[in-house]
């Protein structure tokens, strides 16, 4: 038995005589056709061989089960044996032999009991949330969906490939089709539209509110079970339009902002070269934009108060700026907006969950009054479990801090009555 390569084929005289266990690689046979090089097996009935057209200046090769064998591999007992190659040697994109395929079938996904998870919308946040999940090891697999055709594949594809020097273990799949979430157990929801320079979020509120409304029919068709982790600004509108659309309980839709906002904060913090990011404790309540509240009472480094070590005018400055720090982003970049950040966010929530809980993070919740404030969807201190919102937490605000969260919750339900 030998391998028939395509350099064979360019010495053959038109005609390319192969043994019976003889092996022809795809990029052979494709040489073969493209000079006019008929192929022939020994003992092969003349019917099943195709016409010839002869090139004349070609010497004829031919291979037997006489001829002198080519050094093969071995091949253990019950490995897969060197004639099931033959569909696949030496061209890329070829299919793989089922003997040889890697499965992915229901049979094997059912024997991981790890939970599925998606994430719609393939572009910068969503595709960067996928590998941050991906990465976790903690899914059996993600699954990447956006309308683009071939993106979210081509990108899911591009993401397994680094799966052996990343060392994770998370299948990536990626779909055109809604149906690709059946299965999911945590969503997360990035697609619609980014911000431009010299856009609010509250200026993305129509068109990201067409494709909002369209995914969570979807969702509430392929994955009625799942949790829903909102990305998609106006975000407190679109927690509120996601939950509304799905008819999910409010404790499985969940706004990503506080966790983005607070790292923000803490970042900026930790310019000032007091301390770590990490050190510095913080949470960003009320909404992802003008009425963003951070509670300076509660925010310490190593368990002092971050008002002793900051003058308050300074202070001030930080949070504003962590309050603008998304328009901040897109005026630098000038064509699109952040997405490392928001990526990581998203991501950490959902991972939170798939271990059993979070520590006290803030997340746009259903409000359920909590604080005093109107019953709308607004960002509060909470904790989460594997089914959604484990609880909200009351916090010791101050009162102006608190009629700064009640104004907040004010103006998010205007807008959001306005949505309709």
């Amino acid at each position: 038995m030998s391998v028939v390569s395509v350099a064979d084929v360019e010495n053959a005289n038109g005609v390319l005589v192969l043994g019976t266990r003889d092996i022809l690689t795809p990029l052979a046979a494709d040489r073969a056709k493209e000079l006019n090089v008929r192929i022939e097996r020994s003992g092969q009935p003349a019917k099943e061989v195709t016409s010839p057209v002869v090139a004349p200046s070609r010497p004829t090769v031919q291979f037997s089960a006489k001829a002198e064998p080519r050094a093969m591999p071995s091949f253990s007992a019950g490995a897969v044996q060197p004639e099931a190659l033959s569909g696949a040697l030496y061209r890329r994109g070829a299919p793989v032999p089922d003997r040889m395929r890697v499965r992915g079938d229901a049979a094997s996904a059912a024997r991981d009991d790890r939970p599925r998870s998606a994430v719609i919308g393939a572009g910068h946040v969503g595709a960067m949330t996928a590998l941050r999940l991906a990465e976790t090891s903690l899914f059996s697999r993600v699954t990447l969906v956006d309308i683009v055709p071939g993106l979210a594949a081509g990108l899911a594809l591009d993401m397994w490939h680094s799966a052996s020097l990343r060392g994770f273990t998370t299948r990536i799949e990626g779909s055109t089709d809604l149906s690709a979430l059946e299965g999911a157990r945590y969503i997360v929801m990035t697609a619609g539209r980014p911000r431009q320079p010299g856009m609010s979020r509250t200026d993305l509120t129509g068109v990201n509110a067409e494709i909002v409304g369209n995914v969570a029919d979807g969702i509430r068709r392929y994955a009625p079970a799942a949790i829903v982790v909102v990305v998609t600004n106006p975000l407190e509108e679109m927690t509120h339009l996601m939950a509304k659309r799905t008819g999910f309980p409010s404790s499985r839709v969940i706004g990503m902002a506080g966790v983005l906002d607070s790292a923000r904060f803490c970042s900026l913090v930790a310019l000032e070269g007091i301390a770590r990011p990490q050190d510095i404790e913080a949470i960003a309540l009320g909404s992802h934009g003008a009425e963003m509240v951070i509670p300076l009472s509660l925010a310490k480094v190593q368990g002092r108060p971050l008002e002793q070590l900051i003058p308050k005018d300074c202070l001030a400055a930080i949070v504003e700026r962590a309050r603008d720090s998304g328009a901040e982003v897109v005026k630098l970049l000038q064509k699109g907006s952040a997405y490392f950040s928001p990526a990581e966010s998203a991501a950490s929530m959902v991972a939170a969950m798939v271990k059993g809980g979070s520590d006290l993070i803030a997340a746009c919740v259903q409000s359920g009054g909590a604080y005093g404030v109107l019953d709308t969807r607004i960002g509060l201190p909470v904790r989460l479990g594997t089914d959604g919102v484990k609880e909200i937490v009351e916090l010791p605000l101050q009162p102006d801090e608190r009629a700064a969260l009640a104004a907040a919750a004010g103006s998010i339900a205007k807008r959001i009555s306005e949505l309709g």
